[in-house]
């Protein structure tokens, strides 16, 4: 399968074409439904250490998110999973958790800044 290379930051990191239209699908999707403000795949399929079980990670920060939103997001990552025969796990966090809370020295978030992949 062709390999796309891509760069977040000043990490590099693999993800096969299919991860990446995949991935791109989803953002496309959650852009109608709510104000992205980062998009950001991440974990084994970014390193290339997957395996064909893996599932895809996925960073998502919104400007705003309320009960009914975090639904509408949830509903398009399963429907875009399923569509694809992938299990697709969201990781869902506000501009404000970010930036203005704890969160943002956390090791996940951290790790999600050096090796993910902006789309």
């Amino acid at each position: 399968m062709k390999r796309l290379e891509a760069v977040c930051k000043t990490t590099p990191a693999t993800m096969t074409r299919k991860d990446y239209l995949i991935a791109k699908r989803l953002k496309e999707r959650l852009a109608g439904v709510v104000q992205l403000v980062d998009f950001k795949v991440f974990g084994s399929r970014t390193r290339g250490d997957n395996v064909k079980e893996s599932d895809i990670d996925v960073f998502i920060e919104v400007e705003y998110i309320d009960k009914l939103t975090k639904k509408k997001i949830l509903d398009i990552v399963w429907e875009v999973g399923y569509d694809n025969s992938i299990f697709i796990s969201p990781l869902i966090f506000t501009r404000y958790e970010i930036e203005q809370t704890p969160l943002r020295s956390s090791p996940i978030v951290k790790n999600i800044d050096e090796e993910g992949v902006r789309l």
